[in-house]
């Protein structure tokens, strides 16, 4: 079992396309997706999933906690609209310092945690 924790990112048909999002292209979504590989590159394990669900919040990130961290009680953080530099960086900063119940999470990562759920997902399907 790897001691490091999980960065799945979405990579479906609304995440990752400007489909949901006019302006920001696959390559704008490529580069942020390389960003975040870089910068989290030897503290956390990096997944992309075809589809989380929650389509209406594009585009996902979920920011695992280490194994230690979770047997401590600490669980994944979903984020929604990680569409930019600056977000993506953030989330890439705070696996660097460890994650979900290591390190205290951006503020401004704040207005991106949501908790997904089947309407959302319905809502985010119909809209996309």
């Amino acid at each position: 079992m790897s001691a490091l924790s999980a960065v799945t990112v979405c990579r479906g048909c609304c995440c990752g396309s400007g489909r949901k999002h006019p302006g920001l292209d696959r390559p704008h979504h490529d580069g942020l997706l390389d960003r975040l590989t870089r910068g989290i590159e030897g503290h956390a394990r990096l997944r992309t999933s075809e589809c989380l669900g929650p389509c209406a919040d594009s585009d996902v990130v979920v920011v695992g906690p280490t194994p230690a961290a979770r047997r401590a009680g600490a669980r994944p953080v979903w984020l929604r609209a990680v569409l930019d530099a600056a977000t993506t960086d953030a989330v890439a900063d705070w696996v660097r310092a460890g994650g979900p119940g290591t390190a205290p999470r951006p503020a401004v990562l704040d207005g991106h945690v949501f908790t997904p759920g089947l309407r959302a997902s319905d809502t985010g399907r119909a809209a996309g």
